[in-house]
């Protein structure tokens, strides 16, 4: 089931620029996590003041949850990402397992990101600011994967395009989780 829907059109993008830019946060994460390891008194570029503060983060079980740092999963993951968009945009057509494997990935990533998010509003106490652009970029490649696979039936049979993207609307989830998590963030830490 084809068709040229606004998501459609959307996805090579969204993985193209989404997957750049959580490519180069992340690496920033790493060189600056290796600095403060190298450093104990090294200063992240992005500890800014007590709330935005990377190298409190960085302190955490939580930035070494597989027993590394957090961002080279993000150097891996971002750069299969951006290559996915760039092979879409130059016209190459992936198989439903490379669909499926990706969808697997990005599945984790985001419920990963969401436990991330958690950890540093209500355990940690702190925001990184590159994480946080993670964050933002996460969510939005998930959600296109998720769209373009109901749409050609990648989990089992393809889902109509007007009930995928009724009216357009593929971006209203996207703003919601953008809103969302900037109401828990000022919540948190203006209270």
């Amino acid at each position: 089931m084809g068709g040229a829907t606004p998501f459609a059109r959307s996805l090579p993008w969204v993985l193209l620029i989404g997957g750049i830019v959580g490519l180069i946060a992340s690496f920033v994460l790493t060189v600056e996590k290796f600095s403060v390891a190298a450093d104990a008194t090294y200063r992240p570029s992005c500890s800014i003041n007590q709330v935005l503060d990377c190298g409190s983060v960085m302190s955490t079980e939580q930035a070494s949850v597989f027993g590394f740092p957090n961002p080279l999963l993000g150097i891996a993951g971002f750069a299969l990402v951006a290559a996915t968009g760039a092979g879409l945009l130059a016209g190459a057509r992936f198989t439903r397992w490379y669909w499926l494997a990706l969808q697997i990935g990005v599945t984790a990533a985001v419920v990963f990101v969401h436990w991330l998010i958690v950890q540093s509003l209500y355990v940690i106490g702190a925001l990184c600011p590159y994480c946080m652009i993670v964050w933002a970029v996460t969510f939005p490649i998930f959600w296109y994967v998720t769209l373009r696979n109901l749409h050609h039936g990648t989990f089992s049979r393809p889902v109509r395009a007007d009930v995928v993207s009724a009216a357009g609307n593929h971006l209203v989830p996207v703003a919601v989780w953008f809103l969302a998590v900037t109401a828990l963030v000022i919540y948190r830490f203006n209270s």
